[in-house]
């Protein structure tokens, strides 16, 4: 079974689910773990990151993903959370009595820093009911890989996933803490080829998860980025869906 373990979906024309859950079927792939998008346009990605454009939508649509995961059971969502809401770890909880199954942050829109103590609540919650915590970085002290990898050395029962394999085309810091700590693990989407096989080659097919970043990419570009690898024996399962199965107390295979 193939597993896109990171999609955004949103009441786009560009990034509906509708069109998500046509490009998982050209793709062969059999499920998506969801989050909510469209809180910034990402067809002009590179203004958010620059700084010439704020984000339109801060606050994420949860309620298109769940109802999403609701009406099609090939999907799983992800709850994303402003740490600087009131009742954030409250709001959560509600999410996850609902049916999600991880924390999704994003700090290129709601701009916190990993090392705030509302950040560190969401974190522990997560760690309670054995859920992931997902997040990419950004240049930025306070949301910067090395955050994120103090983070999780700070909640170790709580398993982190680093979205785009971390930071630029090659983040070395990311695969150093994949390589050192059992609950950090690296997300492939938009990762560069040359390091996705670094990763794989030193801290093992058992730390890396595939993604697509839909709509920005397309889950069968991801894909064929891990087919060429040309992995042996069951190396090529745990990246596909197996690692991700683990995460969310799905059934493996």
């Amino acid at each position: 079974m193939i597993i896109d373990a990171h999609a955004h979906i949103s009441n786009s024309t560009y990034g509906n689910v509708d069109l998500y859950l046509d490009q998982l079927d050209e793709s062969g792939v059999n499920q998506g773990i969801v989050v909510p998008g469209g809180t910034l346009d990402v067809r002009k990605m590179t203004e958010y990151i620059m700084g010439r454009s704020e984000p339109e939508n801060p606050v994420p649509d949860n309620a298109y993903v769940r109802q999403a995961c609701n009406t099609h059971n090939q999907l799983l969502g992800f709850m994303c959370i402003d740490p600087h809401e009131h009742n954030a770890a409250e709001k959560l909880q509600e999410g996850f009595n609902n049916g999600f199954r991880g924390l999704k942050l994003t700090p290129m829109t709601h701009q916190f820093s990993f090392a705030s103590e509302a950040v560190a609540e969401l974190a522990s919650l997560c760690g309670n009911h054995d859920y992931p915590v997902y997040s990419h970085v950004v240049y930025n002290p306070g949301a910067s890989t090395s955050r994120f990898i103090a983070l999780a050395r700070r909640y170790p029962q709580t398993n982190f996933i680093l979205g785009h394999m971390g930071f630029g085309p090659a983040d070395v810091e990311g695969l150093d803490a994949a390589c050192e700590l059992d609950n950090f693990f690296l997300e492939t989407s938009t990762g560069s080829f040359l390091h996705l096989k670094e990763a794989v080659s030193k801290a093992g097919p058992s730390k890396v998860i595939y993604g697509s970043e839909f709509p920005l990419s397309h889950p069968k570009v991801e894909l064929e980025k891990i087919l060429y690898l040309n992995l042996k024996d069951n190396a090529l399962e745990k990246i596909l869906g197996e690692n991700i199965k683990m995460l969310l107390q799905l059934e493996v295979s």
